[in-house]
Parts: structure tokens; sequence; C-alpha cells
């Protein structure tokens, strides 16, 4: 059948999207519960453990969350083999002595080092995660029938915020770090000495405010050189809502340039950044080798709270700071709900600046009425 020029066009749309989807999966495929036991061999303590997990694989969850909730239920398991608590019929006593257990302890980063948000060792993220994958795993179990109720107390708050009840841990919530102007600058000083491939990748994580799974997982038909904007495929977002954004003109010309070196490492298509090492020459560059790229470069610039997804909050805040409506930012971020794009707008300041404008107007124009009253 001859087909049209009009359907070749949907064909070849077609054939593209399903190639990187099968990329990606391919990228992101995540370890079996086989591979998890044999890496931490405490989860063969409770033979639902791995069966959680691997419910958590099926259901679609990236490789890193998989990872993220097996590094937390190792942590809890640890914890029952030492305090002698049975895992599946643990109360709420036990649970709370977990919790204890968290706050006590110490930081990885050293015993005299605590977290400011948290008043403990570790964290309010951290002691969120771990108590989370706790209750996650015992409404596992509630649902399979192995017990009757779920020893961790769910916090809730109604619509408008005025009652609830409060959760296990108390949930702080941070306006994101953002890095001063000369921060930037030791940022980029350090950066212009990076290879092509991390200074253009430095470049578009800012400029497409992109996660760093995001970036590490684009692709080479995801970019369009000609308008200038780049493909963010839905499989590889948290969100798993797809966009389209635009890259400056000095990304333009470091990806033109790129994607000529690019060709003398491979000429395969896929991957847009790939590896050079010759371990791994023509690879994709993973996640975990930008994040150690990212803080190579935050250390030696003397900026160490610099990190992946920072980029993301600057481009973001600079955005909410260029007056762009609170819509128009949760788009570009690809944000689901508009109350993460709040917090952009808040650390920008820029609702405060205005209020503050107007209120110091109309103080202005009082005072100048009162100058008339009495001096005119």
């Amino acid at each position: 059948m001859d087909l049209g020029s009009e359907d070749r066009a949907i064909a070849r749309s077609d054939e593209l999207e399903a190639r990187s989807a099968a990329r990606w999966r391919g990228r992101a495929v995540g370890a079996t519960p086989d591979e998890l036991v044999e890496r931490w061999p405490v989860l063969a303590s409770c033979s639902w453990a791995p069966r959680w997990l691997d419910v958590q694989r099926d259901l679609g969850r990236s490789p890193q969350t998989v990872q993220a909730y097996a590094r937390s239920l190792v942590d809890y398991l640890d914890y029952c083999e030492r305090a002698g608590v049975d895992v599946v019929a643990a109360g709420r006593a036990d649970v709370a002595g977990y919790l204890g257990d968290l706050r006590e302890r110490p930081s990885r980063r050293g015993a005299n080092v605590i977290a400011i948000d948290s008043g403990a060792g570790l964290a309010n993220a951290t002691l969120q995660l771990r108590v989370t994958v706790v209750r996650l795993f015992y409404d596992f179990l509630v649902e399979e029938r192995v017990r009757d109720r779920n020893p961790v107390a769910r916090g809730y708050r109604s619509a408008d915020e005025r009652a609830g009840r409060r959760g296990l841990v108390a949930r702080l919530d941070p306006l994101p770090w953002i890095p001063t102007d000369a921060q930037w600058r030791a940022i980029l000083e350090v950066a212009a000495g990076e290879g092509l491939r991390n200074r253009l990748m430095l470049a578009l994580a800012y400029d497409a405010a992109l996660r760093r799974e995001e970036l590490c997982l684009l692709g080479t038909e995801d970019l369009d050189p000609a308008h200038r904007t780049v493909s963010v495929r839905a499989e590889t977002t948290k969100s798993k809502r797809g966009r389209v954004v635009p890259y400056s003109a000095v990304a333009g010309q470091l990806l033109a340039r790129y994607l000529t070196h690019r060709r003398s490492v491979t000429t395969a298509r896929g991957a847009l950044f790939v590896s050079e090492s010759p371990r791994n020459r023509g690879q994709g560059v993973t996640a975990w080798t930008w994040s150690k790229v990212v803080r190579s470069i935050a250390v030696r610039a003397g900026v160490p709270a610099f990190s992946t997804h920072t980029l993301r909050h600057l481009c973001l805040t600079d955005l909410a700071r260029s007056g762009w409506e609170l819509h128009q930012i949760a788009t570009f971020a690809g944000h689901r709900s508009t109350d993460t794009t709040q917090r952009y707008i808040h650390l920008s300041g820029r609702d405060l600046a205005q209020r503050l404008q107007s209120g110091m107007m109309q103080i202005h124009q009082a005072r100048v009425a009162q100058l008339g009253e009495v001096l005119g």
C-alpha cells in the first residue's frame, strides 16, 4: 500500500516513539528480587520483603524508586534484627522504637553533623522516606491478609488544612536552595574546564529545567535544533508527563559542536550523551555518572550544596523572577500540581516584592498628602 506524505510522517513519528520507549526501558530496567537479596541478604529474613519490592517493580515504579524503597526496607529489617522484633507481627511500640533509633542515629556524614531541618543526624526527608516505606510495606501485608491492621499511623489534613492528624514525623517543607550570583559564577568558572559533553549537559539542564534522569535519557531524536527545542518524553519523567521546552543559543552552539564530536565516539543513534571511557565507550551516560560530575564541580568550586537538581531549581526560580505566571512555570517544569510550582514563586520573592512596592506606594502617597495639608 502506498502511503501519502502525511501517513509516512505519522509512521516515522510512531517508530521514533516506540524506539525511544524501548531504549528507555532497556536503560532503566531495575534489579530483580533475587539481585536485591544478593545485594542485601537481610531481605531474605522476611519472605514478604522481596515480594513487596517485586510488586513495586511490576507496578512500574522507576528503578531509582525501587532501589530507594529497598534501602529503606533493609534499614528497617536491620533494626528489627538487632532489636529482636518479629517483622510481620510488629506493633506500634516496635515502630516507635525504630523511629527513636532513626532520630538518635548519627549522619553518615559524621557523628558531629546534625541536620538542622530534622534535629537529628538524618534529614527530615530521609526520616519521611524511612517511615513511609515501612507504612507501605505493612499496607501490603494487610492487603495480603497477613495481618489485620497497619502499625504505622497515617497522618492526614482536611481540605482547608484546619484539622487533621500529624504523622509520625512532622513534615517540613523547606524552600529549594539556589546559589548566589557569586556561587553561580564560581560553578561556571570550574565547569568551563570540563569536556564539551559535560558543559552541554550543564547548559541544557539549566535551560530546560531538566531532572537528572530526564537529561541522561535524552535521545538524539529528542532534539529539534532548527527550533532550538527538546522533547522530554513522558516515560522518562517523574510525573509521566511529556513536554517540549526550549534551550538557549549558547546551548545550541555547544550542541552543534558536541554532535560533531559525538560522531567520533559513535555513529549509532540512541542516547544523546555517551560515555567516552574505553570500558563503556558509546554507551549512554548514567544518572550516577552525571551526579559524580556535578559533585566534582561543586567541590572544586567551593559550593558543596550544589547538585544536579539545583540547576532545575535555579531555572524555575529565575522564570518566577522574570514574571512568568504560575501555570506557565508549571507547564515548563512538567509539574502535575501548581502547589509544587508555588515554591518557586515564594523563593523568588516576587509576590512579596510586589506587595511591598504597592504598600510603600500607598504610604508614600499618604505622606505626600500630609505634607500638602500641613505645609501647603
